[in-house]
């Protein structure tokens, strides 16, 4: 795929999405999500840092920053990588069902278009983190984005989450299979409760 959808417009892309192409599809939308849930914690931070009222912690700021961009943009890299993923599952479903090869082909594509989701949901989990840093040190004023941020990123990864469980419901289920559940079960079991409660403590915060 020589294409980059984070190229395309936002129009662009939402009008691809909507169409009958089949990719960017739903595992595209929550990267792209994702990476907006990063963007807004590092909006927050590039409007703290260089303001003398937050010196004492603008180290610490510009560090959250830093990794907040990195996430941003693995997370816009990951939009193309599930693209890629979706590929060679249709063509493994493209071959004839009498085809010795394909019923291998199809769990080899599936474990593939795996990854890029299982990916997103491990760079979600490290937005809000950085969600939850930054709401400490950032102005109150941008307690709201911050928030927004954090029911974002919960969001993305809830969503990333059922891309992963669609492909694994179809696999056989061995070692491989059942690790990778777990992670999904254990980061949605962590990260879904801790980016809820952020949103709920910054929305009380932002109305006082």
């Amino acid at each position: 795929m020589n294409e980059r959808l984070t190229e395309l417009s936002c129009e662009e892309f939402v009008d691809r999405l909507a169409s009958e192409e089949g990719v960017p599809g739903g595992g595209g939308a929550a990267a792209l999500v994702g990476s907006l849930a990063a963007a807004l914690c590092s909006m927050a931070g590039a409007l703290t840092v260089g303001k003398p009222r937050y010196a004492a912690v603008e180290p610490e700021v510009t560090a959250i920053l830093e990794d907040a961009e990195d996430v941003r943009f693995r997370l816009l890299e990951l939009v193309d990588d599930d693209a890629a993923g979706f590929s060679p599952l249709l063509d493994a479903y493209a071959l004839p069902k009498d085809d010795p090869r394909r019923a291998a082909a199809v769990e080899s594509a599936t474990r593939g278009a795996c990854m890029a989701p299982l990916a997103m949901m491990g760079e979600c989990c490290r937005a809000i983190v950085l969600l939850e840093e930054m709401a400490g040190r950032c102005s109150r004023l941008l307690a709201s984005d911050v928030a927004c941020g954090a029911l974002l990123a919960s969001a993305a990864l809830q969503a990333a989450s059922v891309n992963v469980f669609v492909n694994t419901a179809s696999l056989p289920s061995d070692e491989t299979t059942s690790s990778i559940e777990l992670a999904c079960s254990e980061m949605l079991d962590e990260f879904v409760p801790r980016s809820r409660a952020l949103a709920r403590r910054l929305a009380e915060r932002s109305v006082r």
